[in-house]
């Protein structure tokens, strides 16, 4: 996997952006277990959810092509983002699974319903890079969770790679929001944003066939 970005930028993120991304509520114990009955599944939604990362940072830099430092960091992340997409379909060839169709994603649907619809053009983008820290983030936890609890040593070391590599995605988001917009304004609305996703964490079924 290619450099991530928290490398390209880590000079610049700052100590209290290091410290703020943790999330406030870990995944319910009882996700890794289910996720064993639901392979196909999961490695199923997994997958689709690696295109939709990759899609949404193309559709950031089409709509935020006026920020260069937003392009020239989105765009290897969407070449990495499809790369992964790719390797979870060897994934499942490999092991005689089917890719089965794409299902709605719940937990994301209820991030967006949360950002800023009207108001400045500033608001919402800094919404829309704090929608993809936290879906990152969380799907670094996830991943961490796999990569420890999973029988299937060959799975762990499978989702350690990935746990890796979104640790330095929803770095970038943070870092790009703080890069281009006041620091502290930034902080204020992650908290936001993290006290929103204990909602949604405690409201949404803990689903095995599920990434998030």
């Amino acid at each position: 996997m290619q450099e991530t970005a928290n490398n390209l930028l880590a000079d610049e993120v700052s100590i209290h952006t290091k410290n703020i991304l943790g999330l406030k509520l870990p995944t319910d114990p009882r996700w890794v277990d289910l996720t064993t009955w639901h392979l196909e599944e999961i490695l199923t939604d997994h997958a689709y959810c690696e295109q939709k990362a990759a899609m949404t940072c193309i559709s950031l830099i089409q709509r935020y092509s006026d920020f260069p430092e937003l392009v020239d960091e989105l765009a290897p992340i969407v070449t990495e983002e499809w790369g992964h997409f790719r390797l979870v379909l060897a994934e499942l060839k490999k092991r005689g699974l089917k890719l089965g169709l794409q299902r709605k994603d719940k937990y994301v649907n209820k991030l967006r319903a949360f950002q800023q619809k009207g108001g400045s053009r500033e608001g919402r983008f800094i919404d829309e890079l704090l929608t993809m820290a936290l879906v990152e983030a969380r799907s670094c936890e996830r991943f961490k969770r796999l990569s420890e609890g999973l029988a299937d040593i060959g799975m762990r070391k499978f989702y350690r790679l990935f746990m890796e590599s979104e640790a330095g995605h929803y770095t970038t988001f943070i870092t790009l929001a703080e890069t281009f917009f006041d620091k502290q304004r930034v902080r204020n609305r992650w908290q936001e944003w993290l006290a929103h996703e204990i909602d949604i964490m405690e409201t949404i079924d803990v689903r095995g066939d599920r990434i998030h």
